[in-house]
C-alpha cells in the first residue's frame, strides 16, 4: 500500500532507479527523514532492471574510480545493513590486451588506480588462462587483474536501498509520476503530481533518459541521448566455474559474466544505435527493443573466438534495451547552473550500477551542505554548454559514444562525430594553415599544426609520433621567436554597476581596486577556501570589469557570478563571450611584430605586464592584455569577432621575415607546465586553496574587504600545507607523461600527477601534482627525500620543486632576454648534465 502524498518536504527524489533509491539511502543515513522518492511506474522499470550488474572498479580518474570503490565496499555490506539480499560477489575481472597500445594503456590504468588504492595485477597470458581457462590466449599479449571487482544483481541491489531508505524514514511512492518541477523566482519550491503539488527545499532529477527533457522544460541542459545495448545469454553450459571473473576484451568490445551457469555477453560496439529520438513514451517500463542480430553478429564472432566453447552453445535470449549516454562518456551530477536548489544525478553510461553507491553518497552529501565533499568538476553537470541539449547534435555524438567507453584513450582525443558547433572567425585561415583541431566544450580548437594539406589525426598516440615532432617545433617557436594561438574559446563576462566593485571584491582573493587599465588574476572560493574558479579580471572603467575565463568555465562561472549577485545591490553580468575573438601573439619577438602592425606604444614603461590598452591593429581595434599563459612576453588581443580576420591577416603578412609560426594547444600546455602556470580543472579545483596550490601570491590579506573563503585559508596561513602542489620532472624517463602518474618519494606513495606533458625546452617529462605529508610539504621535506614517477608500471628518478622548471623568476615575462638553458631549474640542469 502507497503512503499518502505529502505536502510537504524537505527532499524530493524524482526517479525510482537505483541511483535514486540509493541517494535516498544516503540522506537517512546523513539523518534526513523528511525524503521523498517519487517513480512514475514502478522501481527499477527504466534502465535499472536490465543492467548486466558488473562492478568494476578502474575508472578514467581517482574520483569516477572512488565512487566505483565505495560502492564496491557497500555492496559487500548492504544486505546486513537492511535485511535485503543484493547477488553481490567480488569474483574478480581480467582485461586482455592483444594490441600493444592496449597492453599500455592497461598499465598506465593499472599505475593511475595504484595511486588512489585500487590494486591493479598486470598478468601474463598464462596466467589469464589458468584464471580464465574459457579464453583462447594465442595473440593475448598481457592482461588486467582486479581482484576486488565483481558483479551484482542490479534489482535486488535496488531493493536493498529502497529498503534502508524506508527503515530510515524516507517515504518512496511508485506509479507517481511528477508532472512539473515547480521553479518560482529561479529557485525550486516544490513538485506537482496528479495527487497534488509538494512544497520542498531541494530535488534532483534521476530519470535517466527522460533527463534531457525535463531539463530542456526548464531551460536547463542535461544533455544525454538514450542508445540500444545488446547482450546475449546462452543455454546452460557444463562446468562453467560459479566464481568466473568478469571478462573483457575491449578490442574485441564485448565483455562476459557468469549468470546462473550461462554467459552473459555484451557489446560495446564502435557505431551505436541512437534510440528515442522523437521522445521516449512515459509508460516505457520494463519494455525492450526489438532484436538486432546483425548489428551485433561481428562482436559475438569475436567473442567466440576469445572463448571458443561459445561455439557449441545456443542463445537462450538475445536482449536489447535502452541505456542513455553524455558527450564525453562523463555522469551529469550537481546542481542546475541557475535555479537554486535543483540538482540533478544522471547520465552513467551503462555504468550506473557500479557507481549507484557512490554517486548516492556524493548527492546526498552534496544537496546536505551545498557543496561537494571532493572535486566532481569531471562528473558536474555545469561543463554543460546550451547548445548541447539540441537533439540532432546528441543523436549524432551518441553514435559514437557507446563505442569511445571503450575505445583506446589516446592522449588529446576528441570525438569525430557532431563537430564543426563553435567555431573562431579565423577557423578557415587555421585550417588552410595545416591545423589538426581537437573538440573542448564544442569549439574546435587547434591541437597542433601539420603541412598544410597532409592528413589529420584526432589523437596523439602514447609515443613520439608526429604529433609529439610538430608541437614540440611549435613550443621551441614560441621560446625562441614569436607564435600566434587562437583562443577564441575564452569567455567574457562583464559586470557593470556601482556595486561591481565591491561585488567582486567579495568573490576574489586578490586586490580589484586598481587603476582603469590594470588586469589581475585571481581565484574565486567557496566557503571551504577551495577554488570554485580562477579568471582574470581587467578593470576596463570606474565601474566596469571583464571576467575572462576558460571555455569549460563559462556556465559554472557565470552562475557563481549571478548567485552571488543576488543581493549584492547595483550589479549587472552579461555573457559576451560572442562577441569576442582573442589571439594571443607570444614569444620574445611578439613586441616587435606588433609593432609592425600598431601605432602603439608596447615598451616596457607605456606598456606594462597586467595592463590592458584598447590599440589599433591594421585597421582594427582590439584590447590589448599584456599577459602570457607560456612564460614569454606576451600579448592576447580580444578583437571585436567582426575585425578578427583583418588583424590575423595584417600579423600574419607583417610576421613572414619573423618566421612568425602558428601554434596550438599542445604546445599550450608544454609551455605553461615548464613556466608552472595552474590550470584550473585539471591543477586546481574546488577542493583545493590557494595555499595548497603555490599561489599564495593572489591573496590581498591586506584589502579593504573580507572575500569569501577568507577564514578557512586564515586556518593554513603560516605553515607548510599537508598536501602541496608540487612540479616534478623525470630528466631521464622515455616513456611520456600525460598525467595521473604515481609519485614514489623514498619508496613510499606521496601523491600522483594532475597535469603532465613534455617540456621541450628542459627536454624531458614534466608535471604537476600534489604530494601528501604529515609534517608538510616543504622546499626542506622535498629536499630530504628521493623521488620517483611510475610511469605504465615502471618508476623513474623524478626532481621535486616548489619553483616553476623554466624562468623562475619570470625574466622572459618582463621583456629580458637570457639563454633559455641558463632558466631551466638548476636541479633539472645538473640531472640532465648527468644523463
Amino acid at each position: 500500500m502507497q503512503n499518502k502524498l505529502p505536502s510537504h518536504t524537505r527532499y524530493v527524489i524524482v526517479g525510482g532507479g537505483i541511483i535514486g533509491l540509493s541517494i535516498a539511502y544516503h540522506l537517512t543515513q546523513l539523518g534526513h527523514r523528511h525524503v521523498l522518492l517519487l517513480e512514475r511506474d514502478q522501481l527499477t522499470s527504466g534502465t535499472t532492471w536490465h543492467a548486466a550488474g558488473l562492478v568494476t572498479q578502474l575508472r578514467a580518474n581517482e574520483n569516477m574510480a572512488k565512487l566505483a570503490q565505495y560502492s564496491a565496499e557497500l555492496f559487500r555490506d548492504l544486505e546486513k545493513l537492511t535485511g535485503q539480499a543484493t547477488g553481490f560477489k567480488q569474483s574478480g575481472s581480467i582485461t586482455v590486451a592483444a594490441t600493444a597500445a592496449r597492453l599500455e594503456e592497461l598499465k598506465r590504468g593499472a599505475s593511475m588506480g595504484r595511486s588512489f588504492g585500487l590494486e591493479v595485477e598486470m598478468i601474463d597470458a598464462d596466467e589469464a588462462k589458468r584464471r580464465v581457462p574459457l579464453l583462447d590466449v594465442s595473440d593475448v599479449l598481457g592482461a588486467a587483474w582486479i581482484a576486488s571487482d565483481g558483479m551484482t544483481n542490479p534489482i535486488d541491489t535496488a531493493r536493498a536501498f529502497a529498503a534502508g531508505a524506508r527503515q530510515g524514514g524516507a517515504t518512496i511512492l511508485e506509479r507517481t509520476p511528477a508532472t512539473r518541477i515547480i521553479v518560482e523566482n529561479g529557485r525550486f519550491t516544490g513538485v506537482e503530481t496528479a495527487e497534488g503539488i509538494v512544497r520542498a527545499e531541494k530535488a534532483v532529477i534521476c530519470t535517466g533518459m527522460w533527463s534531457r527533457g525535463i531539463g530542456a522544460d526548464l531551460n536547463w541542459t542535461i544533455p544525454l541521448h538514450a542508445a540500444e545495448h545488446f547482450y546475449v545469454v546462452t543455454e546452460s553450459i557444463a562446468d562453467l566455474p560459479h566464481n568466473l571473473p568478469t571478462i573483457r576484451d575491449m578490442d574485441a568490445r564485448f565483455y562476459a559474466k557468469a549468470d546462473s551457469g550461462k554467459l552473459l555477453v555484451g557489446f560495446f560496439e564502435p557505431d551505436g544505435k541512437p534510440w528515442g529520438m522523437e521522445g521516449i513514451a512515459h509508460d516505457f517500463s520494463f519494455d525492450s527493443l526489438p532484436e538486432d542480430f546483425d548489428h551485433i553478429e561481428p562482436y559475438l564472432s569475436a567473442a567466440i573466438e576469445r572463448m571458443p566453447a561459445l561455439a557449441n552453445v545456443g542463445l537462450q535470449l538475445r536482449f536489447n534495451g535502452p541505456e542513455s549516454f553524455t558527450p564525453d562518456n562523463r555522469f551529469l551530477l550537481g546542481p542546475a547552473p541557475e535555479i537554486t536548489g535543483l540538482y540533478t544525478a544522471t547520465g552513467f553510461n551503462s555504468c550506473g550500477i557500479e557507481s549507484s553507491g557512490g554517486a548516492g553518497k556524493v548527492m546526498a552529501e552534496w544537496m546536505s551542505t551545498g557543496e561537494p565533499a571532493n572535486d566532481f568538476w569531471e562528473m558536474d553537470v555545469r561543463r554543460a554548454m546550451p547548445f548541447q541539449r539540441n537533439r540532432k547534435y546528441l543523436y549524432d555524438r551518441t553514435v559514437e559514444a557507446v563505442g569511445n567507453l571503450w575505445a583506446l584513450h589516446y592522449p588529446h582525443k576528441s570525438a569525430k562525430t557532431a563537430r564543426n558547433v563553435r567555431l573562431s572567425p579565423l577557423h578557415d585561415r587555421l585550417a588552410q594553415a595545416g591545423a589538426n583541431f581537437g573538440e573542448v566544450a564544442g569549439w574546435e580548437r587547434v591541437q597542433w599544426f601539420d603541412a598544410p594539406g597532409s592528413p589529420k589525426s584526432s589523437h596523439g598516440t602514447f609515443g613520439r609520433d608526429d604529433w609529439f615532432r610538430l608541437s614540440g617545433e611549435e613550443h621551441q617557436a614560441t621560446r625562441s621567436g614569436v607564435t600566434l594561438f587562437d583562443q577564441t574559446s575564452f569567455a567574457h563576462l562583464l559586470v557593470q554597476g556601482k556595486d561591481s566593485l565591491a561585488f567582486l571584491q567579495r568573490l576574489s582573493t586578490n586586490d580589484l581596486d586598481v587603476p582603469l587599465g590594470r588586469i589581475v588574476y585571481t581565484p574565486w572560493l567557496n566557503e571551504r577556501g577551495g577554488m570554485e574558479s580562477d579568471v582574470t579580471v581587467a578593470r576596463t572603467g570606474e565601474d566596469e570589469f571583464l571576467v575572462v575565463t576558460a571555455a569549460v568555465q563559462r556556465i559554472r562561472d557565470l552562475a557563481w557570478l549571478k548567485m552571488h549577485a543576488k543581493g549584492a545591490g547595483h550589479v549587472s553580468i552579461a555573457d559576451v563571450s560572442s562577441g569576442y575573438a582573442t589571439l594571443s601573439v607570444m614569444g620574445p619577438r611578439s613586441r616587435e611584430l606588433l609593432k609592425r602592425v600598431s601605432p602603439a606604444d608596447f615598451s616596457e614603461n607605456a606598456f606594462p605586464f597586467a595592463t590592458s590598452r584598447e590599440i589599433e591593429l591594421g585597421y582594427g581595434l582590439a584590447l590589448a592584455f599584456r599577459m602570457t599563459f607560456v612564460g614569454e612576453l606576451g600579448w592576447e588581443l580580444h578583437i571585436p569577432v567582426d575585425q578578427a580576420l583583418g588583424i590575423y591577416d595584417a600579423l600574419v603578412a607583417a610576421g613572414q621575415d619573423l618566421s612568425v609560426r602558428h601554434a596550438g594547444y599542445v604546445a599550450l600546455n608544454s609551455l605553461r607546465l615548464e613556466a608552472g602556470y595552474r590550470d584550473w580543472g585539471s591543477d586546481v579545483g574546488d577542493e583545493d586553496t590557494p595555499l595548497q596550490s603555490g599561489l599564495a601570491f593572489t591573496i590581498a590579506w591586506d584589502k579593504g574587504s573580507d572575500f569569501i573563503g577568507r577564514a578557512a585559508l586564515e586556518s593554513q596561513r603560516g605553515r607548510a600545507p599537508r598536501r602541496r602542489l608540487v612540479q616534478l620532472a623525470a630528466p631521464m624517463a622515455a616513456p611520456l607523461m600525460f598525467g595521473t602518474e604515481p609519485v614514489w618519494r623514498n619508496g613510499a606513495l606521496v601523491g600522483y600527477l594532475r597535469s603532465a606533458g613534455f617540456g621541450h625546452t628542459v627536454d624531458c617529462g614534466i608535471g604537476m601534482g600534489y604530494l601528501n605529508s604529515d609534517t608538510g610539504v616543504s622546499a626542506e621535506w622535498l629536499s630530504k627525500g628521493d623521488f620517483e614517477i611510475e610511469i605504465a608500471g615502471e618508476r623513474h628518478a623524478a626532481i621535486a620543486t616548489l619553483r616553476p622548471l623554466f624562468d623562475a623568476k619570470r625574466t622572459r615575462v618582463k621583456g629580458e632576454w637570457l639563454k633559455a638553458e641558463d632558466l631551466i631549474h638548476p636541479e633539472l640542469r645538473a640531472a640532465r648534465s648527468k644523463a
